[in-house]
């Protein structure tokens, strides 16, 4: 297991962190997803390093953006 953390920018609140989450998880090879709203925080531990780029993706498929 790997676990990589980005820092997402634009989420206010629950729904925020479900669509962010609901993205993230259908990348394939994620175990699980934290997302810490306060911080914009998004933690991901997956079977293997994820690509940056389909993280990013997901995220803005989602509304929001990976701070840089």
């Amino acid at each position: 297991m790997t676990e990589h953390t980005w820092t997402v920018t634009g989420m206010t609140c629950d729904h925020c962190v479900a669509s962010v989450t609901e993205e993230i998880t259908e990348l394939d090879g994620v175990a699980a997803v934290a997302v810490d709203l306060r911080t914009g925080a998004v933690t991901v531990r997956s079977a293997a390093p994820l690509d940056d780029a389909a993280v990013r993706a997901a995220v803005a498929e989602a509304g929001y953006a990976v701070a840089a």
